[in-house]
């Protein structure tokens, strides 16, 4: 509790947020993965879209949602910060699920229903437009809300007390097994929905999902710990890269402690600690070496930046390995919306005589074994591990 004056303030942030933020990420995963679970057979079955064309628009706007994220991330660490970028992105995210359902409710904006044998009519140039403009919002508001959610509730727990240090690392857990229960719904209740009880339904609650979240999250504003955006790291890492550059004929500094160092500039990008010096890129150490042209006291970014900013990009370049090995991984997933579900739709898939798990819903096994690894991570494995390293995570 914080007091100021003869009143007492409720700190804000902490575990009390947490319902506002699983409340919210439970109802958005349940529209979004509602929507695309099962999307490839809306487009073939509803729109009468060729296999092959759907399967690239849907691949298309995929790639779109994922560099999307970029410009969220920018905008919200620039100037918006993480609350208004959310809410921002959601109401975006709830037109594109609006017009979307509504072309699947009104008969006007889809082709008629294919008869026999006849060639089936495809949808027009109108219908495909409502079609492209919907998967589009959604692309841009998934933007700015995949990388603003997770370090939201992130950002509710404050690094520098020794009580929330643990506290993260059990918030991250929680928040990806709450994420999985919810996309399991989505890709049992809802796609079974979609393929019984029709898309206005299947398309509806999703919308009605998303509708919820937005109000839910806006509801626990005054509770939220709201922390002020301290710039891009695209723009800090950009700004390391050019100073190195231009002082890229200089001689390195043989003593790392000679390099610049403010932390008065860095506090509100060193909550959790300061990065130390390392020996690898010593290029780019350039970018932090002092020359008689710099001013320490107001420095120029683009042309002197301190060790932690030099080491960020380092730490950048590091993971680039990580993620390059993750390029096949995604290649193999993108499938699996598209390709994998028609592959599903030739088995057979009676549990009973009377029940058939929906092509859509084979992703089911994939969702199950991530929740029970996350289980058994969180609860079993991290606490005989604290037994043998003594740290807490």
């Amino acid at each position: 509790m914080e007091e100021t004056g003869n009143h007492t303030r409720r700190k804000k942030g902490g575990l009390i947020t947490m319902p506002f933020i699983f409340a919210n990420d439970v109802c958005e995963k349940l529209a979004v993965v509602g929507f695309n679970a099962n999307m490839i057979s809306y487009l073939t079955t509803q729109l009468n879209m060729p296999l092959t064309k759907a399967a690239n628009t849907l691949t298309n706007f995929g790639g779109t949602a994922s560099l999307t994220p970029l410009l969220g991330a920018f905008i919200s660490d620039s100037f918006a910060g993480k609350f208004m970028t959310i809410t921002a992105a959601s109401i975006i995210y709830q037109i594109g699920m609006i017009s979307l359902t509504l072309s699947a409710i009104l008969p006007k904006l889809r082709p008629p229903p294919c008869k026999g044998d006849d060639a089936c009519q495809q949808a027009s140039s109108g219908q495909l437009a409502i079609l492209y403009i919907s998967l589009l919002l959604g692309a841009l508001g998934s933007g700015g809300i995949r990388p603003c959610v997770v370090a939201f509730g992130a950002d509710q727990f404050d690094e520098s007390d020794p009580k929330q240090t643990t506290k993260t690392w059990r918030y991250f857990n929680w928040y990806y097994f709450v994420m999985g229960t919810s996309i399991l719904v989505a890709v049992t209740v809802l796609v079974y929905i979609q393929d019984n009880f029709g898309w206005g339904w299947g398309l509806g609650i999703p919308t009605i999902a998303m509708f919820f979240s937005i109000i839910t999250f806006i509801g626990g504003y005054p509770l939220y710990r709201h922390l002020n955006p301290d710039g891009s790291p695209f723009t800090r890492l950009a700004k390391v890269g050019v100073a190195a550059f231009r002082k890229r004929k200089i001689s390195k500094v043989t003593d790392s402690n000679m390099l610049y160092q403010n932390d008065e500039l860095d506090a509100s990008i060193t909550l959790g600690g300061s990065l130390l010096h390392s020996d690898q890129f010593k290029f780019l150490d350039k970018a932090a070496t002092v020359t008689e042209e710099d001013n320490t006291k107001t420095p120029d970014l683009w042309r002197l930046s301190t060790v932690h900013r030099v080491e960020e990009l380092k730490s950048i370049i590091r993971m680039g390995p990580i993620w390059a090995s993750g390029i096949l991984l995604i290649t193999a997933y993108a499938q699996q919306s598209t390709f994998s579900l028609q592959q599903a739709k030739t088995m057979d898939r009676h549990l009973t005589k009377s029940f058939e798990i929906p092509a859509g819903s084979m992703s089911v096994f994939t969702i199950l074994t991530m929740l029970f690894t996350t289980a058994l991570y969180d609860r079993v494995l991290i606490r005989v591990a604290r037994r043998f390293t003594g740290l807490d995570r």
